[in-house]
């Protein structure tokens, strides 16, 4: 390329770099009130439909939505965080149908905004488990394409579906069906294919493996439980009524 054109194109990207910043997805409206319904029909939206809501959830749900985490990670909780229940509307600006990693960051300045939300985080050793490679040797198959990290969980926590996985994500992913913080201590850099198929952990008789069993017979995989590093997230204060919408 003519060092002219260099030039042009490099200030021409800097040009637009402030804009692309000013661009960023926001919640163009929200609204957030307490409800008085039935925690067990708690509810959310499925990212990518143009919009975030929710429905008789509390606090900490939202938290765990807005950071990733699972329940177990939030520490420093107040009595109500668990009990108190809450209904949410929210649109992104550009009706952009947003990805669940794009959601994160749009849920958490909400909180902030409208509970005050102040948080920090810290890491403690906590029980959990470490995933690891069973004596048979890993039962993996590399991913076929080069697509982003695809991830299917049903509704009835009996199959885990992914694509283009690395072990970290595989691990991250673990903790609902396993029930504890999961870390990755396989050793494996690569990116694989998985499809697992397990029985929930209240049934007495389903004729599927425990996730444990499906993990070894499957992946060649194994879930050793011990104390975990885990990034906990230490709430330093929350209002209990968000502010008016």
């Amino acid at each position: 390329m003519h060092p002219g054109k260099q030039i042009a194109s490099l200030l021409l990207a800097l040009l637009l770099t402030p804009l692309y910043f000013a661009q960023q997805p926001t919640f163009e409206v929200a609204t957030i009130r307490h409800t008085d319904g039935n925690p067990n029909e708690g509810s959310w939206s499925i990212p990518g439909s143009g919009k975030f809501t929710a429905h008789n959830l509390p606090l900490s749900q939202l938290i765990v939505l807005a950071y990733g985490i699972d329940k177990n990670q939030i520490a420093n909780k107040p009595s109500w965080l668990d009990s108190d229940l809450f209904d949410v509307n929210a649109k992104p600006s550009g009706n952009i149908a947003l990805t669940c990693e794009e959601l994160k960051p749009l849920l958490q300045s909400l909180l902030k905004e409208r509970f005050h939300l102040a948080t920090h985080t810290e890491i403690k050793l906590m029980p959990g488990y470490a995933l690891t490679v069973a004596k048979s040797g890993p039962k993996l198959q590399p991913t076929k394409g080069s697509q982003f990290p695809n991830f299917r969980l049903r509704v009835d926590n009996t199959e885990l579906n992914g694509l283009n996985w690395s072990m970290a994500f595989l691990a991250t992913n673990l903790q609902h069906p396993a029930g504890r913080p999961v870390v990755d201590k396989t050793g494996l850099t690569g990116s694989y294919d998985l499809k697992l198929d397990f029985a929930p952990d209240t049934a007495t008789d389903s004729p599927l493996p425990s996730i444990f069993t499906a993990i070894q017979d499957t992946l060649g995989l194994k879930l050793e439980s011990q104390k975990v590093p885990v990034e906990v997230l230490v709430i330093d204060g929350v209002n209990r009524n968000p502010t008016e919408n």
